[in-house]
């Protein structure tokens, strides 16, 4: 048996390429020359201003999204309990929306109700008299927050509301439904 002499192959030259990050000099990363970068003040200024802005209108705009809410509240009244799904189902596209803004706005009770609105409402949710009126409670505290205009966890309000709230929830959820 006979075997192949072994011959040492040429080295292989390996080049790294590393491209450049614009993102990372975007947001403040290593400029040019390896300086450390920085954001333009008057940028973040104007961004903090336009945030302020929103903030200030935000209970007229979470307004709106009430004003919907009680809409469809309103027209499930009109349907009979297996014709409600398509309200309850706008409601908790609602309530989703309802659910992230709050808190980044000031106001996380609107996030605490508007995610256990949307919680009641998903997928293939019941559609009950006791349904809706648990739908209510929801939009009825989240009205008082915006009317009240009670910001953060709202201290001795925020706590009755929630308290209120969840006092409705265990009332409707526990009752026997009207035959």
């Amino acid at each position: 048996m006979t075997s192949k002499p072994l011959t040492a192959k040429k080295p292989v030259k390996v080049r790294i390429f590393r491209p450049r990050s614009k993102l990372k000099d975007k947001a403040g990363g290593l400029g040019k020359g390896n300086e450390t970068g920085s954001l333009a003040m008057d940028a973040l200024a104007a961004a903090e201003a336009e945030f302020q802005k929103m903030a200030e209108d935000y209970p007229d705009w979470v307004g709106g999204y009430i004003t919907s809410l009680y809409k469809e509240y309103e027209a499930a009244k009109t349907r009979t309990a297996d014709m409600r799904q398509p309200n309850f189902h706008r409601a908790n596209q609602l309530a989703h929306e309802l659910k992230g803004q709050g808190g980044t706005f000031g106001y996380p009770l609107i996030t605490t109700f508007g995610k256990s609105l949307y919680d009641l409402t998903v997928g293939a949710c019941g559609t009950t008299d006791n349904h809706l009126e648990i739908m209510k409670s929801h939009i009825d505290a989240m009205q008082a927050v915006i009317k009240g205009r009670v910001k953060g966890e709202g201290g001795q309000v925020g706590a009755e509301l929630v308290q209120t709230l969840d006092a409705a929830i265990k009332k409707y959820s526990a009752a026997p439904q009207p035959a």
